[in-house]
């Protein structure tokens, strides 16, 4: 401490010296929220301080926690949280949807952010427990952004996370500001399958429909209900002229570009004609957290090279 020459010097001021101390140290043990929160599951949560050792349990509300300067009360991640690199430093409670609760339970976390996954399994042996839980679920940008408020209002970073939110609005703003006024003709139908056997993309209230219509596109399979199946023949009705498939994200990574790039059938779709088949990194736009901008912006360049190139 600065003041333990003093302490040495002073012996008898010791008692004062340390509520003075405690005093100054009031920031990192802010109170939460008086009344608490309602999380992105709908549950209300009260916690009686700032959390010192918080668990992750999706890549989502890991790359949230550290960008918000959190890094260092991170506990615990999954084996899938993998940005920013230091996270991959971090203990593992093992898989994204079966973790291990003897691990998690043994870091002795007073926060663990968990998502919809976890609510059947999971999240009630939590509660069963005592340990308090707050639920991320970030299906759109919007969604998104208020993720990271409430992680920050929950953290004692709040001002950290009001700051990041509004660069973020900038950054997206900056790309609907040229897509949002475009007319429908000017709107390239997109496919972005997420898997090729058996065929699903994502239809309304899912990420990638966000950010197909966000970066001006029409998504074939907007007319859908989250990630469901789609039948070859009605894509090919579609007649995309933009075909997009992630890469880099999950087991067989490259299945959907192969499939929509090599598939025989899709041969005579505009996308194949003009050459429109594209990669995304799919850590950009499967992820709820702060890089979804990224994958905004990514999107955006792909459908309209002539507003953002």
């Amino acid at each position: 401490m600065n003041s333990r020459k003093s302490a040495i010097r002073f012996l008898f001021l010791l008692p004062v010296l340390l509520t003075s101390l405690l005093a100054c140290a009031a920031p990192e043990t802010t109170p939460a929220p008086a009344g608490g929160v309602t999380d992105q599951l709908g549950r209300t949560i009260r916690l009686d301080r700032v959390p010192e050792r918080i668990v992750s349990l999706a890549p989502t509300s890991t790359e949230i926690l550290f960008a918000l300067g959190l890094g260092d009360k991170v506990a615990g991640v999954t084996d899938y949280c993998d940005y920013p690199p230091e996270a991959k430093t971090k203990p593992s409670v093992g898989g994204y949807s079966n973790p291990s609760l003897e691990k998690l339970v043994a870091f002795a976390p007073d926060l663990v952010l968990v998502d919809d996954i976890h609510i059947k399994t999971v999240l009630p042996q939590l509660e069963s427990r005592g340990i308090t839980a707050l639920g991320i679920d970030a299906e759109s940008l919007e969604q998104m952004l208020e993720a990271i408020s409430l992680v920050g209002s929950m953290t004692g970073k709040s001002k950290e996370a009001a700051s990041l939110v509004q660069g973020l609005q900038s950054r997206i703003k900056s790309v609907t500001g040229k897509t949002a006024g475009l007319p429908v003709e000017q709107r390239p139908t997109v496919f972005y399958p997420v898997w090729p056997d058996p065929l699903m993309a994502g239809g309304a209230g899912t990420l990638h429909d966000e950010l197909v219509t966000q970066a001006g596109g029409r998504n074939v399979a907007g007319s859908l209900s989250g990630y469901a199946s789609i039948s070859l023949e009605s894509v090919l009705q579609a007649n995309p002229q933009v075909m997009v498939a992630s890469v880099g994200h999950g087991t067989g990574e490259d299945a959907p570009f192969q499939f929509i790039n090599n598939e025989a059938r899709l041969s005579g779709t505009e996308a194949r004609k003009n050459n429109r088949v594209y990669q995304i990194d799919g850590n950009l736009t499967s992820r709820g957290g702060p890089r979804l901008v990224d994958g905004l912006e990514a999107m955006a360049r792909l459908l309209h090279p002539e507003l953002f190139d």
